[in-house]
Order: structure tokens, then sequence, then C-alpha cells
């Protein structure tokens, strides 16, 4: 697979996608851009949405496994990474497989787990691999997790700690439809039988490996490298910043940026890739002052000021 085939199959993917969600071109690509770029993606929304059927849907598309987690207080994380059954027959343990055993694994309503049970993701999700009982168990390649909170019910929530919430590549919502939108959501259910859509199978597992491998060929200019690292370390020092993106949240946007590339079908990165991932990868990294949070400073406008601070390199090719 050359870079045209996986421009040519990632806008087969949003298509697919978009004929079953109702949503924005540019939400269903920064999903993708989590699986394109290794990474995993945080949805925040209120319920109905359609959290769970992108999750579903970007499954099916690229012909992967699915499984989906329903976070709750009580859930320990043996529910999650799996444990050792007795076989009386073999008179030995035998390893159950847990959920997580998945390509793709939906981790709903993440924040209404304690703490202990979030953190059975962290090495699964950083890793690719779950330690249990002292043995490490490989997880299916790919791996890629969609964890979803709803901002409205806080009430039984556990939020995630700043270590967690940078696992994630980019966190996004889908929103409300607009009125053209939820009208069209009604035409296709009154034009099908069963309840939720069904899409078509655009890559098999071994081709999203392909795809998932081909951003490191995508051509990164150093004052492109040097504008990645410059509105990174921005965010550090701005007035209404506790605590900045982290080097791995440098690193993250970089990858992100290549990611796009990529799906847009471009052999090297522009300034505008950085631009338009920079909000889903690095406003849930960084953390306001309590003056900031007091005024109801938002992370996104944060971004968006450092984005309008940093000077712009001029890249030929662009």
């Amino acid at each position: 697979m050359d870079v045209p085939e996986a421009s040519d199959v990632s806008s087969r993917v949003l298509d697919e996608m978009g004929s079953a969600v109702i949503g924005e071109r540019s939400f269903f690509e920064t999903v993708l851009l989590g699986v394109v770029g290794r990474g995993h993606v945080l949805l925040e929304d209120v319920p109905g949405t359609g959290k769970t059927l992108t999750a579903q849907t970007m499954a099916q598309t690229l012909g992967l496994s699915f499984s989906r987690i329903q976070f709750t207080p009580d859930l320990l994380p043996a529910d999650i990474t799996g444990t050792h059954v007795f076989n009386e027959r073999e008179r030995s343990f035998e390893f159950n497989e847990g959920p997580i055993f998945a390509n793709v694994v939906l981790a709903d309503e993440i924040n209404r787990a304690p703490p202990k049970t979030q953190s059975a993701l962290l090495e699964a999700m950083e890793e690719g691999q779950v330690t249990v009982d002292g043995d490490t168990y490989d997880l299916p390649q790919p791996f890629f997790v969609i964890a979803t909170q709803n901002p409205v019910e806080m009430e039984g929530t556990f939020e995630l700690p700043e270590a967690q919430v940078d696992r994630f590549l980019a966190k996004t919502s889908i929103g409300y439809p607009d009125e053209d939108g939820e009208f069209e959501l009604l035409q296709r259910r009154a034009g099908r039988v069963e309840q939720s859509p069904s899409v078509e199978t655009v890559l098999s597992p071994e081709e999203v490996d392909e795809l998932r491998a081909l951003p490191e060929s995508i051509t990164v200019e150093d004052d492109v490298l040097r504008y990645v690292s410059n509105v990174a370390r921005a965010t550090r020092e701005h007035r209404h910043v506790d605590v900045g993106v982290s080097p791995r949240g440098t690193q993250r946007l970089f990858e992100a940026v290549r990611a796009r590339a990529l799906i847009r079908g471009r052999e090297f990165v522009t300034p505008d890739d950085v631009k338009a991932v920079a909000q889903p990868v690095l406003a849930h990294r960084v953390v306001l002052t309590p003056e900031a949070r007091v005024e109801n400073v938002a992370e996104a406008a944060v971004v968006e000021s450092v984005l309008d601070d940093v000077p712009v390199p001029t890249v030929a090719r662009q």
C-alpha cells in the first residue's frame, strides 16, 4: 500500500462511517486519525449522540474485532483484563481472556469506574499488553481504544487522571446534528428495518496494519518540525496554563500531523496539518490555572491563542 492508496481507502472508510452516523466529516477524520496515528481516542458527549455507533462502525469498516466494556463503579480490573480459572480436568490454571482482547475496544463511560480499574487500561493502551498475576499477555494487533465519557452527569464519577488522559492521542465530540442532519437521521431510519445501520468492510486487519505503518514514511521538514515543537512548548508558557503539554504530547502531535497528511494523500506535512489537529490533540492535555477555571477559560481557547501567537513557517511545497 502506498500513500495514494492509503488516502483512497481512508476516504472510503470516512464515507462508510458517514453513511451510518450523522456527524461532521472532520469528527470521523479525528477518530480515524487515532487509528492511523497508532493512538487512542476519547469521546466526550451527552448520551444518544452516536458515540457507541461510531466505535462499532469503525470496527466493522476496518474489518476488526470489536468489544464493548461498560464501566461501572463496581467494575474490577480483572473484569477488563481477564483472570486465571482452574481447569479441574487438567488440574491447572488457564487464562480466561477479558473483553480487552479485541482490536477495537469501546470503554463506555470510562469515568464511572474507580481509578484502580481505569488504570487497568494504562498498560494496554501504552504497551499493547496486559499483566495478570505476573504473566504478560500480548493484545491482538492492531489495538485501538475508543473511550467515552458523559460531561453532564458527573455524580458518582471519577475524573480521569492526567496520566491517563495523556494516553489518548485525541479528544473530540460528535455533538448534536443540525436540523438537516436530524431530518436525515429519521429518513435513514424509515428506510430500513433494523434499528442500527450496517456498513461495508473496507479493509482487512492486515491492511489496517499496513495503513498504520505508512505515516513513518511521511516527510516532515525541519521548519515544520520546529513549528510542532514551538506550538507544544508555547502551551507551557501561556498565562492561563498551570501544566502545559508534555513531551509525550509533543510526540503525539507529531504523529497526528503525519497521519493527517497520509489521510489527505500527501507525502509531506504542512503547517495547515498542525493547525487542523492541534485542538483535538493538545486541548485535553492542558491543565488550567485555578484563576482561569474561575473565569471559565476553555482549554480550546488556550490552544487557539497559541496557534495565533506562534509564527507559522513558510513551506515551499505547501
